[in-house]
Parts: C-alpha cells; sequence; structure tokens
C-alpha cells in the first residue's frame, strides 16, 4: 500500500481485530461478535453525533437510520439520558 494514501476503515478495523486476536488466549473469547459490534459502534456514535453538532435528524440521516432508532442506541451506550 502506498505511504501516502490513508488505510481504509475496514483495513483500521481488520488490524486492531488481528492486534486483538494476537494479544489474548483463544479460549477466552467468547461473544466476539457483539463485542465487536459494542467496541465500534459506541465511538461511531459519539464521532457523528459530534460532527451533526448533536443534532440527532442529522445524526440519523448521516448514518443511515431513523431518528428513534439513533436515540435508542444513544441511550443504550449511556450518550443520552
Amino acid at each position: 500500500m502506498s505511504e501516502d494514501r490513508p488505510q481504509t476503515l475496514k483495513q483500521c478495523v481488520s488490524e486492531a481485530l488481528e492486534e486483538y486476536l494476537n494479544q489474548v488466549e483463544h479460549e477466552h473469547i467468547n461473544g466476539l461478535y457483539n463485542m465487536v459490534l459494542g467496541e465500534v459502534e459506541a465511538p461511531m456514535l459519539e464521532v457523528v453525533m459530534r460532527h451533526a453538532r448533536s443534532n440527532q435528524s442529522k445524526a440519523a440521516a448521516m448514518l443511515g437510520l431513523n431518528r428513534g432508532t439513533l436515540r435508542k442506541k444513544l441511550r443504550q451506550y449511556k450518550l443520552i439520558d
């Protein structure tokens, strides 16, 4: 890969997951799918909300979610009351 091109999000996630799996004992891994979703979804929501300046309608549109689903996820990760 060229040094002047940034990595894709997919490449970043793949490298992070590979590094994580290399650091932990495989027999202690359980529920990896939900763990990864939670680890990725919460910061994604935080960043999108920041870029949308806390405008939930704009953030929902950016994410391709309806506003109700966004609010549910924001509450799930304790990003709103």
